[in-house]
């Protein structure tokens, strides 16, 4: 008897929850209201600026395939430049290791293996880089590259956005409904619609490193780079009810 008592009182609930959703969606729809979207965006400049360093071996006696420079002593004059430069030991990282075949003349001596190293390098600036590679044997130096951008403050952008955008989207409302001499009222709901980021590649207007210069590490000037900056934007909807 109690099992069919709360079967019975189960049913009906189960009834009732479609009819009362019903209600509520037919109640919001007899709500006048506004719906619009409001569109913010800002633009940084970077200041976190990730280079791709490539050192490799290399014959002091290139012809006679003497005096190796090894990856070991590149390295270490790589890790003293970036100390010497102030940055955290954290600023340099490997992101890969390899080697290739150096041939002279196979008739008279064998190829050698000489090894390479790439690292991810973390700076602020590109000027650092260039104090950097400056105290670096030159000839060991393979590659410096930018490999991506990004801005240490990245995501309390992205919530400032976010918010613009959102203000925005009341302000149109508001110039809107007071076109017809009515009044905004509360919100009635918040959407994301999209969000937009934009990290291009730097421009380089003119490179001094010393990987393309012979000039002595006092001689190198700073790099004149002009970057472009990062483009965070978002579009947020709103709907706001109509006094």
């Amino acid at each position: 008897m109690k099992k069919a008592f709360f079967a019975s009182i189960l049913f009906a609930a189960a009834a009732l929850v479609p009819a009362f959703s019903q209600v509520q969606s037919e109640q919001l729809i007899q709500v006048p209201n506004i719906d619009v979207a409001g569109f913010a965006e800002m633009e940084v400049v970077p200041d976190e600026i990730y280079f791709s360093v490539s050192l490799r071996e290399y014959f002091t006696d290139e012809k006679n395939q003497k005096d190796k420079v090894n990856i070991s002593t590149l390295e270490k004059q790589l890790i003293k430049a970036v100390a010497d430069a102030g940055l955290p030991k954290e600023s340099l990282s490997i992101s890969g290791v390899g080697g290739y075949q150096n041939y002279v003349d196979k008739k008279k001596k064998p190829a050698t293996f000489l090894e390479n190293k790439q690292y991810e390098l973390k700076v602020s600036s590109a000027e650092k880089l260039d104090g950097i590679m400056a105290k670096v044997e030159s000839r060991g130096i393979q590659y410096a590259n930018v490999a991506r951008v990004d801005h240490s403050k990245r995501e309390e952008f992205k919530k400032q956005v976010k918010i613009d955008a959102l203000k925005a989207a009341k302000v149109k409302a508001e110039y809107l409904v007071a076109s017809l001499d009515q009044k905004l009222g509360k919100v009635l709901s918040i959407k994301e619609l999209d969000e937009n980021l934009v990290f291009p590649q730097p421009m380089f207007a003119k490179a001094n490193m010393r990987s393309l210069s012979a000039e002595s590490a006092d001689a190198v000037t700073d790099s004149d780079v002009q970057y472009q900056k990062i483009k965070i934007s978002y579009r947020m909807q709103a709907a706001f009810e109509i006094k």
